[in-house]
């Protein structure tokens, strides 16, 4: 999948930005506060339908406009193009549309334009909470499984009803049993369509791993969110006293984690700053990799800042690896040369440069 054209009207600073990026490997240079990450972060709006850098609709919209629109054109594997876009008004209200016709969620953009994100936040994913570490499982499963996400909403919706039940001074047993036994089906699903990836996501990142971090003992393990030994049946029956007294369902799919660990601790607590960034990109580099494996498709990748956050070392392998992969790339940095200076052995490939000042953005 690419991105052939990008139209960007009223997000941030950038007021009318209308390019096409190149199919493989695309550059933005200019100073802080340009308007670099605010083209990444278009390109993620489209793919996911929000921010990586805000949850807050109204920050996104340049100042005194009513709302923000950002326009794609993708180009499929069958060589199809599809136009997508997302409209975000001051009230909140969201539109999105695909092929020409208004789609209900965002979920239905994600299809055409699967992107992974590498940028200072990205190493929330060692130290943040599990639902960082899930969104990232997810990702993965959303894309190769096309029944994960209606089985997730459904989930969603049982456990709301059943928690709302929990909350109740008196509990109809029967309509608590009923709605337990739809969440141990939609539980066990879910389960199972993580379990698949995560086998063939393993499988992926040892090797990377030996390239990117020299570090004995990391270990990815998944912990589906409950005891591994006992039936999820059982685990609500038996818990059923504990969640009345919180309120809410604590065991499920919904607390599923990655574990990431070097030698049985947590490998926030053990890793350097600089180990830390170099797992990360080995995570997004496997993520992208295994996605290709098993769709037969190439997601694109947004790289906030590679400078700042890799030495030229490692920017170089981070670079030699988008390069075998063979996808769209979309990088910013602060000085043209340095960002250049990664691709120059790369004969066969051509990046676009674009330099952005003022939230003007212009090929050079």
């Amino acid at each position: 999948m690419t991105l052939k054209r990008l139209l960007i009207q009223n997000l941030r600073n950038l007021s009318n930005v209308d390019i096409n990026p190149s199919p493989d490997v695309n550059l933005f240079y200019g100073e802080n506060g340009s308007g670099k990450t605010s083209i990444l972060e278009a390109v993620n709006l489209l793919a996911l339908g929000r921010s990586f850098r805000s949850h807050k609709h109204k920050a996104l919209i340049n100042y005194q406009q009513p709302s923000f629109t950002v326009f794609g054109k993708v180009l499929g594997h069958d060589h199809s193009e599809v136009p997508i876009g997302i409209n975000r008004t001051q009230e909140g209200e969201a539109f999105f549309k695909a092929n020409g016709v208004n789609v209900p969620s965002a979920a239905d953009l994600a299809i055409y334009l699967p992107a992974q994100v590498i940028n200072s936040d990205t190493f929330l994913l060692l130290e943040g909470s599990p639902k960082v570490r899930r969104q990232f499982i997810d990702w993965l499963v959303f894309h190769v499984e096309p029944n994960f996400f209606p089985t997730w909403k459904a989930t969603q919706r049982c456990l709301k009803h059943r928690n709302s039940l929990l909350r109740r001074d008196r509990i109809d047993s029967f309509e608590l049993a009923s709605w337990d036994q739809e969440l141990v089906s939609l539980t066990e699903t879910i389960h199972q369509f993580r379990s698949l990836c995560i086998d063939s996501f393993n499988v992926c990142v040892d090797g990377l791993l030996q390239e990117f971090v020299k570090v004995d003992g990391i270990k990815l393990s998944y912990y589906r969110g409950w005891d591994k030994e006992t039936a999820y049946a059982d685990v609500l029956s038996a818990g059923v006293e504990r969640d009345q007294r919180l309120g809410y369902t604590h065991l499920g799919s919904h607390r599923a984690d990655l574990k990431i660990t070097v030698k049985g601790q947590d490998a926030a607590e053990i890793l350097s700053r600089g180990q830390q960034k170099l797992l990360v990109c080995a995570l997004k580099i496997a993520q992208g990799f295994v996605f290709n494996q098993l769709t037969g498709r190439k997601c694109i990748y947004l790289v906030d800042d590679l400078p700042a956050e890799l030495d030229e070392k490692y920017r170089s392998l981070l670079v030699s690896w988008l390069n075998k992969m063979k996808t769209q790339v979309f990088i910013t940095g602060v000085e043209r040369e340095t960002l250049l200076s990664s691709w120059r052995d790369y004969t066969d490939i051509n990046p676009k440069m674009f330099h952005v000042e003022q939230g003007r953005v212009t090929e050079t």
